[in-house]
C-alpha cells in the first residue's frame, strides 16, 4: 500500500476513481483508519466511494461504525446508496441484531422504490431472521416471485437457527420440488436444523445421499454438523465413530463439537480420549477445547485436575472470547461484557440485576454454578455467574424499555445453563418475552418456557 499511495502522491491529476482506487486498497487490507483519513480528504465522493468505506467496515466487523457511514450517505444529496451498500448494511443489522434500523432500511427500499433483487431479498431474509423475526423473513420469502439458491437457503438456515428444524426441511424440500438446486451451504443449513431439533434420522438421511441425490461432496464442515447432532441427540459412541471413519482428518472443530456432547452428558472418559486427540494438532488449533474439558472437570467438581487443566492453558497461551452481549434501545446498539465496567450506567445497571436476581430467588430460581470453573465457595460462585454479558444487558433492557416491550439481546458465546434458567424465571416474573441470538441458535423466552425446549 506505501508504493501505491506513493504513485497516488504523484499523480498530477486525481479523479474521484483514482481516490477510490486508493480508498478501496486501504478497505481490502483492513486499513480502516487510514481509509477514513482518506475518505476525509476526498473532494468529491461517488455511491462506490461510500460503498467501499462501508464494506470495508463489514469486513472488518466494525458493524456501528459502517452502519453510522451508511446514514452519513443519507446526508450527502450528491449520491444514493446502490445495492451493494444496502446489502453491506442490512448485513451490518444482522450481525448487531439491530432490528429497528433493519427495519427502517426495509421501508427506504420500498419508499424510493429499490428493485428487490435476490442480493437484496436475500440480506433482508438473513437480516430478519437473525434479529429474531422469523415471521418477517418468511414474509419476504414468500414474497419473492422467482426464488434461487440464495433466498432459498437463507431462508432455511434461518428456520435452523431458530430451532425450527421440521420447518428448514418442508422448506428444503419445497425447494427441490421448485427444481432449484442446493448447494453445500443449504446443506449445512439443513443439517444444522436436524441437529437443533434432535432429527437424527432425517440429518443421517440427508448426509447419506447428498452427493448421489444433489452431486454435492460432504466436507468437513458436513460432518461437523452431523457429529453435533449425534452429540446432542446423546449418540456420542456413534458421533465417535463416524469421527473416526470419515474420508478426511477431523480438525478442531468436530473435536470440539464432541467434546461439548461430552461436556453436556457428563462423560468425562469420552472427553479425555478427545482432548488427548487435540493434544496432538498443532498448537495454534488447540483454542477452547481446554477450556470444554476444564468446565466439564469443574461441572463434576474435580479440581485438581481442572487445575491441570489451567495450567496447560497458561504454558498453551490457550485463550477463550470473552461473553459480549448487545442489546438494542432506542435505535442505539449497547454492548455489555461479562463483569463489565466501561457502561456509563454500570452501577444502576448493577443495583438493577441485583433486584432482579432477589425477585427470581423468591419463585425457587439458584444460581447453577456447575460450570464455574474455579474452586471459590458457593457465594463466590454465584457471584460470577451474576454478572454474565446477557444478565446485564436483560438488565439494562428492563430498565430501559416501558413494561410488556419484547427484549432482543445478540450475544457471542453459547449461553450457559445458569443464564437460561435466569432467563426463563425473568421472562415469568417480568412478563416479559425475551429473544436472545447466542452462537448456536435462537432462545424465544416466554411465561418461563424456552423455544428450545432445553435443547442446545
Amino acid at each position: 500500500m506505501e508504493d501505491a499511495r506513493k504513485v497516488f502522491n504523484q499523480m498530477s491529476e486525481r479523479d474521484v476513481f483514482s481516490w477510490t482506487s486508493l480508498l478501496g486498497g486501504y478497505a481490502k487490507h483492513g486499513e480502516m483508519d487510514r481509509a477514513c483519513e482518506l475518505f476525509d480528504m476526498m473532494p468529491v465522493r461517488n455511491d462506490v466511494s461510500w460503498a467501499v468505506m462501508i464494506s470495508g467496515f463489514l469486513g472488518c466487523g466494525r458493524y456501528p461504525e459502517a452502519l453510522t457511514f451508511f446514514c452519513n450517505m443519507l446526508c450527502d444529496d450528491r449520491v444514493n446508496p446502490n445495492e451493494a451498500v444496502l446489502v453491506c448494511v442490512l448485513s451490518a443489522c444482522a450481525h448487531l441484531g439491530a432490528l429497528d434500523q433493519g427495519n427502517w432500511i426495509h421501508l427506504y427500499i420500498d419508499k424510493i422504490g429499490i428493485r428487490q433483487s435476490s442480493n437484496i431479498s436475500t440480506a433482508l431474509i438473513d437480516m430478519y431472521a437473525k434479529c429474531g423475526r422469523i415471521d418477517c423473513a418468511s414474509r419476504v420469502f414468500n414474497g419473492i416471485c422467482k426464488r434461487d439458491v440464495l433466498s432459498f437457503t437463507s431462508m432455511i438456515s434461518g428456520l435452523s437457527y431458530h430451532g425450527l428444524g421440521k420447518d428448514a426441511l418442508r422448506v428444503f424440500y419445497q425447494m427441490l420440488d421448485e427444481n432449484v438446486m442446493p448447494n453445500e451451504i443449504t446443506i449445512l443449513g439443513v443439517l444444522n436444523g436436524c441437529s437443533h431439533s434432535g432429527l437424527v434420522e432425517e440429518g443421517s438421511s440427508i448426509l447419506a445421499n447428498m452427493e448421489s441425490l444433489w452431486g454435492i461432496a460432504p466436507k468437513i464442515e458436513h460432518y461437523g454438523c452431523y457429529i453435533d447432532l449425534l452429540g446432542r441427540a446423546g449418540y456420542l459412541e456413534r458421533a465417535l465413530e463416524v469421527v473416526k471413519t470419515m474420508p478426511m482428518e477431523p480438525d478442531i472443530v468436530i473435536w470440539r463439537a464432541l467434546l461439548s456432547a461430552s461436556r453436556i452428558h457428563h462423560n468425562v472418559n469420552l472427553g479425555e480420549q478427545i482432548i488427548s486427540h487435540i493434544g496432538q494438532l498443532k498448537s495454534s488449533d488447540h483454542n477452547g477445547g481446554e477450556v470444554l474439558l476444564s468446565n466439564l472437570y469443574a461441572s463434576l467438581g474435580r479440581w485438581e485436575r481442572v487445575t491441570e487443566m489451567r495450567k496447560l492453558m497458561v504454558d498453551r497461551r490457550s485463550e477463550s472470547s470473552p461473553g459480549c452481549s448487545w442489546i438494542e434501545v432506542n435505535g442505539l446498539v449497547h454492548e455489555f461484557r461479562v463483569a463489565d465496567q466501561l457502561h456509563p450506567q454500570i452501577v444502576e445497571i448493577r443495583n438493577k440485576l441485583n433486584e432482579i436476581l432477589k425477585r427470581l430467588s423468591q419463585i425457587g430460581y439458584s444460581a447453577n454454578t456447575m460450570q464455574v470453573s474455579f474452586d471459590l465457595n458457593e457465594e463466590e460462585k454465584e457471584q460470577a455467574v451474576a454478572w454474565h454479558s446477557e444478565k446485564l444487558a436483560i438488565a439494562f433492557g428492563l430498565m430501559s424499555t416501558e413494561p410488556g416491550t419484547l427484549i432482543r439481546i445478540v450475544k457471542n458465546l453459547r449461553t450457559c445453563e445458569d443464564c437460561h434458567s435466569a432467563l426463563k424465571a425473568i421472562s415469568q416474573v417480568y412478563g416479559r418475552e425475551i429473544v436472545v441470538r447466542d452462537r448456536s441458535r435462537f432462545h424465544t423466552f416466554i411465561e418461563g418456557d424456552c423455544s428450545c425446549k432445553d435443547f442446545w
